[in-house]
């Protein structure tokens, strides 16, 4: 059984030792130029200019790093699964979480063309990077 290369491997694994490293600039060739990541939580430009502002701000607000703990593609896609160790910032987290550290659970999906990523989906646990921040509590278990 042979099993699907994906050309954009190394581009992935890239952008998470840039984020990392906190130098983004390999991103100009890492992503096509109508890159769009749809786990942004604000809206952001097309191509590698939108995604350098998002990571920006994860690596230099949030100050993310990241932890990968499992990693597959497939002809077009590549998933990662990693914990993002964090620091909590108020106006992002709610009062009381600024200087916090948190570790939240994450996965990755890219749609890649060629050796390029040219789509995101990131599905974060917010709310548990919240409960460890304390600035919610947690849920209490009700009996059935």
């Amino acid at each position: 059984m042979s099993y699907p290369t994906n050309p954009a491997v190394p581009a992935a694994h890239a952008v998470f030792d840039a984020i990392n490293s906190r130098d983004l600039s390999c991103l100009e060739s890492c992503v096509t130029d109508d890159f769009v990541d749809h786990g942004s939580p604000f809206p952001l430009p097309p191509g590698p200019a939108g995604y350098q502002q998002i990571l920006t701000f994860v690596t230099q607000v949030l100050r993310i790093r990241y932890e990968i703990e499992d990693f597959f593609s497939t002809d077009d896609r590549i998933v990662l699964r990693a914990v993002a160790h964090g620091v909590g910032v108020d106006a992002v987290h709610g009062p009381g979480a600024d200087g916090r550290t948190y570790a939240m659970p994450t996965v990755h999906i890219y749609r890649t063309e060629g050796d390029r990523l040219a789509e995101h989906w990131g599905v974060r646990d917010e709310l548990g990077a919240r409960i460890q921040l304390g600035v919610l509590a947690a849920p209490v278990a009700v009996g059935r």
